[in-house]
């Protein structure tokens, strides 16, 4: 028996009801070609409602890769080829039908115009935050004493940097932070290190003629006391926040601060290595001449931020910070093993332990970068350049 006719459903809304093993007609649309501007997004569940939403953004510069951003993540964007044809039907109103049969019987039949065929589909792949770029731009133009250097160079607002920056508004956040940029002026600027040497070591003075404790300094009389000494009030509050952290929060504003020491240690360690390399002894010496009475120095405290070596019977100390290295892997293993062709799993891992790559984890890193070998069964594993 023939099939009795059906009403005709236009467009892509045909595609959407269509039972298996049935099939429909499809024809060129009118304006079928290469459209360059529809591309098929391939998206994981939980990115949808983002999309959906336009709680996302594509950054990048001209000469850069894309890369799309939620608010705390971002993705790389790559074309991803398919050997099937994918047609793209536009919706009903760009659709047509025709009439089909013998002399007594008309049938119509539901047909859907192909506009384009799309030779594959952009992808997502979750990426780290391409932060490197941030600390480059934001040190070409460093905040200090002198008032006239705010005036070289470009300054950035936060606006300025999600349009450079390929990283999500929280992990930009989180660079700042790493970085201890602060908000001045509506720009967010580095506070040279030896400006803030002054301010520190300004503080510790002050702590002792007030008799203040670094436990318990107390926010509004610290502020109060440098202004007088012709420190900004952010820079205060700057030197503060990079060096301690508020532990209570007073009712009528303000609060307490306790000043961390690891941070002050490592600062006045970096303070002595600027200027090269030292003998330990001599470096121990000036570094605890340095450190306040109230803080117990460690050598331990250093992890990441010296190399020791030995040459003849002397031990010398060098500085390399991992905030100066690269985020990337590739680079960051490149200048590691240009510092030393091998290296021991202690000194190395406090360089490496920050790098955050989606979807592989520490020992992929190193299986991908390095080499490993152990010369006996007791002895620490040594990592070379693969």
């Amino acid at each position: 028996m023939m099939e009795q006719p059906h009403s005709c459903c236009k467009g892509a809304e045909v595609l959407l009801n269509l039972q298996p093993t049935s099939s429909v007609s499809i024809q060129y649309h009118p304006f079928f070609g290469p459209h360059d501007d529809l591309v098929l997004l391939e998206l994981d569940e939980k990115l949808l409602s983002d999309v959906l939403y336009q709680r996302v953004t594509l950054r990048g510069q001209p000469d850069e890769d894309a890369v799309l951003c939620t608010k705390s993540k971002t993705y790389s964007v790559k074309f991803v080829g398919t050997s099937n044809s994918v047609f793209l039907i536009p919706p009903a109103d760009c659709s047509t039908s025709h009439e089909s049969g013998g002399e007594n019987y008309k049938q119509q039949v539901a047909t859907a115009s192909v506009i384009k065929v799309a030779p594959g589909n952009m992808e997502l792949v979750e990426v780290a935050p391409r932060l490197d770029k941030l600390k480059s731009i934001l040190s070409e133009n460093l905040y200090s004493s002198d008032e006239a250097s705010t005036a070289m160079g470009d300054l950035y607002k936060w606006d300025d940097l999600i349009n450079k920056v390929q990283a999500s508004d929280d992990e930009l956040k989180a660079g700042l932070q790493a970085l201890s940029a602060v908000e001045i002026d509506g720009y967010w600027r580095i506070v040279d290190e030896k400006y803030m040497d002054v301010i520190l070591r300004m503080l510790l003075h002050n702590s002792v003629l007030n008799d203040w404790s670094l436990d318990s300094l107390v926010e509004d009389k610290v502020v109060s006391v440098l202004e007088s000494d012709g420190f900004p009030c952010k820079l205060v509050y700057h030197c503060l926040n990079v060096y301690g952290s508020r532990v209570e929060e007073e009712a009528m504003g303000g609060g307490v601060w306790r000043l961390d020491a690891r941070r002050v240690c490592v600062h006045f360690a970096r303070g002595i290595l600027r200027e090269g390399k030292r003998k330990m002894e001599s470096f121990m010496e000036e570094w605890l001449r340095m450190i306040p009475e109230e803080m117990q120095p460690s050598f331990d405290m250093l992890e990441g931020e010296v190399l020791t070596e030995k040459l003849g019977v002397e031990t010398w100390v060098r500085a390399l910070s991992v905030s100066s290295l690269p985020t990337t892997p590739a680079e960051r293993f490149s200048i590691l093993f240009k510092e030393r062709a091998k290296w021991e799993w202690k000194d190395l891992e406090p360089y490496i332990r920050d790098l955050n790559v989606p979807g592989l984890s520490s020992e992929a890193l190193l299986l991908k970068y390095t080499r490993r070998s152990q010369p006996s069964i007791d002895a620490e594993p040594v990592f070379s350049a693969r």
